[in-house]
């Protein structure tokens, strides 16, 4: 269920309107509206807010580690639509240590390098995408760098074969 300053907003009460179970929370803070997307469902919003409302631009995907918190993790979504000048902003929230959503790289292409950063720093698997694997880290590196429990002096490792 939406907030009252939510509802009056148009996109927000046009994706309750098409999806009752898709939205989970949501916020205007700032100038800025940010959505609660039901984890499962974030393709298909995104999906639709692409179609219907012009979000034709994907700006960022990034993750956020609330550790020891749970749901650990928040997958954000950075929109913008370019016809309308207008931004948002989606999170989903996700469990555990091995955290998993499906990938927008069905929606927007652009997102396929925005997902590879985020499974490589943060360990989140996207579900369907084209090509998950390392993008900043050699292949051989353990764990991932900014998942809050990995240590703050790091792994030793030796650069000197690289």
């Amino acid at each position: 269920m939406l907030a009252d300053n939510l509802k009056n907003s148009t996109v927000p009460a046009a994706l309750e309107a098409w999806d009752p179970q898709a939205l989970l929370n949501g916020v205007i803070a700032h100038g800025e509206t940010t959505l609660w997307v039901e984890p499962s469902k974030i393709a298909a919003v995104c999906a639709y807010l692409k179609s219907e409302w012009q979000f034709n631009r994907l700006s960022g995907v990034t993750a956020i580690d609330r550790f020891p918190m749970e749901p650990r993790f928040e997958v954000v979504y950075l929109l913008h639509s370019i016809p309308r000048n207008e931004r948002l902003k989606l999170k989903a929230a996700l469990p555990g240590d091995h955290p998993e959503i499906e990938s927008v790289c069905g929606v927007w292409e652009g997102a396929n390098w925005y997902e590879r950063e985020v499974f490589d720093l943060f360990g989140v698997r996207f579900l369907s995408h084209p090509d998950l694997r390392r993008i900043m880290m050699p292949d051989y590196w353990e764990g991932h760098p900014l998942r809050r429990d990995f240590p703050v002096h790091g792994h030793k490792y030796s650069y000197q074969n690289d």
